[in-house]
């Protein structure tokens, strides 16, 4: 059995944490930390567990203390948070995989410049490995620091490098139009995510300026062997939770739809996660799954292809994709613990 810890486990990211690994046959959760609900039940503070789940969340200094217990941590914290608890978790010889953003970008310039904070843990960046795992399954392996993807990342990254590999697509003409349901703000309370903010409206946010868009360049740069710049602007739609990125990019050369969808099932043959879909990907699709649906369509009068896809923001976009790394880790069936198919309706 692999053992573990959460540390941030009462976020939606933490929940969808729990939830996963108490369902996994091959994990047992040894601690679940939260700040703001220290020594409450967590059961108490999400009560669908009521009956099923008896732990009582513990402080960041428990958690700290029972290190020795565990293989690998979780942190599920905002930026700027795991810096400590990261090194010590691998000075203590336990694997970390980070949900937040604190070791998805190599140049410390950049996170300074987004996220407005010094990296103070500089020397750890060249061991970090982004965990995408249908792109960068092989540096995962044997990897001791796993920096999970950011949602929106995720679905762009997905739909795109397909095509930047192949030089498919003039590398300067990427458009990445997304939307995101609520959740993907967190939990913590919020004017602008208030019921009556949002219901019954869309709106774009964070336009250009939004801060996963060097993550989502520095992959994509990778993807192309060259460095790019993309137009991100990502939008807040009155749902619990999804993500759908329409993902523009001028073709390079004459190709037929069919040819690309052949390509997209030869680049992601074997990834149980991906499924290539001849109809357009809805976020209904893929909720409370670790899928991502992915469509394709060409646009000749503009010479554009257009792809879609679709995730849960919670799940293929954060935790689900943590156990992911986490099986890829310990070398158990990356499938394991995140075979789940959507409820409908």
């Amino acid at each position: 059995m692999i053992k573990a810890g959460i540390i941030g486990g009462t976020g939606y990211a933490g929940q969808n944490l729990v939830w996963l690994l108490s369902r996994h046959d091959k994990v047992k959760l040894e601690f679940i930390c939260s700040h703001n609900n220290t020594n409450t039940p967590f059961s108490q503070v999400y009560p669908n567990y009521m009956g099923f789940m008896h732990d009582v969340c513990i402080d960041i200094q428990s958690a700290l203390e029972k290190l020795s217990l565990i293989d690998v941590l979780f942190i599920a914290l905002p930026h700027g948070k795991s810096f400590d608890i990261t090194q010590q978790a691998l000075e203590a010889g336990v694997k970390v995989v980070d949900l937040g953003a604190d070791f998805r970008l190599k140049e410390p310039g950049l996170y300074k410049l987004w996220y407005g904070l010094d990296h103070i843990c500089q020397e750890l960046l060249s061991s970090a490995v982004y965990g995408l795992p249908e792109i960068n399954k092989t540096s995962i392996i044997g990897a001791d620091l796993v920096a999970n993807p950011g949602c929106y990342p995720t679905a762009s990254i997905l739909a795109l490098t397909p095509l930047l590999s192949e030089s498919l697509i003039d590398p300067q003409s990427v458009i990445i139009d997304a939307k995101s349901g609520v959740s993907g703000a967190g939990r913590t309370a919020n004017i602008g995510t208030l019921y009556c903010e949002c219901s019954d409206s869309i709106k774009a946010y964070g336009v250009a300026s939004h801060r996963h868009t060097p993550e989502i360049e520095q992959e994509l740069s990778r993807a192309a062997n060259q460095q790019i710049a993309v137009s991100f602007t990502p939008h807040l739609v009155p749902m619990n939770r999804g993500i759908l990125a329409t993902c523009y990019g001028t073709l390079s050369k004459t190709v037929e739809q069919n040819t690309l969808y052949d390509l997209f099932r030869e680049f992601y043959q074997g990834k149980s996660f991906i499924r290539i879909c001849n109809d357009i990907p809805e976020t209904r699709w893929v909720k409370g799954t670790n899928i991502c649906d992915i469509g394709i369509r060409i646009d000749k009068r503009t010479n554009r292809v257009i792809v879609i896809s679709a995730i849960d923001n919670l799940i293929k976009g954060a935790a689900g994709q943590a156990v992911q790394n986490m099986n890829i880790l310990f070398n158990m069936n990356e499938t394991d613990g995140l075979e789940l198919l959507s409820m409908v309706p």
